[in-house]
């Protein structure tokens, strides 16, 4: 049986220009630069980065993907693990601390709201790059990661994950009935990965 790991980081990097993509920037400006760059110093202690994954073997057989756990029907899914004998489901958050941030300036100031948000998205995605990162080295052959609710992949396949991998105790992570995860700057996703290495592993 598969044992779900828990991974905590801390010092990952801020990418100042997707912090602006996210926000819609089309330009830079000193203003909004140095605004960026407010928000950046009163969010940069807030945020605390949570993986919490298991490695899984799979089979897939036309348009089904067989986990231990759930049998996924998506021709995406499917195809996008083709060639794969495994795949990593993990769960990540940055915690609680950028909500309270966006719902606070949501009030006071509706321009920090629009770059809080754009960098609660920009450390989540830098999270998950991370993780990812640290899988490739582990493993020869990785596929791009694939969430819930992408293409045909079911939404409800979060409730099989969060099931799985005890999101809720292991990382404070909490899915409500419609499906919307708590904190917001949340991501599950699957990683295929393939090759002998991943016998080693799991």
């Amino acid at each position: 049986m598969s044992v779900c790991l828990i991974k905590e980081y801390t010092g990952i990097p801020f990418d100042r220009d997707e912090i602006l993509r996210y926000a819609g920037c089309r330009s830079q400006s000193e203003e909004i630069s140095a605004l960026a760059e407010e928000c950046i110093k009163e969010a940069e202690n807030v945020f605390s980065y949570k993986v919490c994954y298991s490695v899984y073997p799979i089979n897939i057989k036309e348009n089904k993907v067989q986990f231990p756990f759930a049998q996924v029907n998506s021709a995406y899914l499917a195809k996008k693990l083709e060639g794969c004998n495994g795949a990593v489901v993990f769960g990540a958050t940055v915690g609680l601390g950028i909500d309270r941030l966006i719902a606070k300036y949501g009030v006071l100031s509706p321009a920090k709201a629009v770059i809080f948000q754009a960098l609660g998205a920009e450390r989540i995605e830098s999270l998950c790059n991370t993780f990812n990162k640290e899988i490739k080295e582990k493993y020869k052959n990785v596929k791009p990661r694939m969430s819930p609710g992408y293409g045909d992949i079911p939404l409800k396949l979060q409730r099989d994950i969060f099931s799985v991998l005890d999101c809720p105790r292991k990382i404070g992570l909490m899915l409500n009935e419609s499906m919307l995860m708590s904190p917001s700057k949340s991501v599950t996703a699957i990683i295929g990965i393939s090759g002998d290495e991943f016998f080693e592993y799991n």
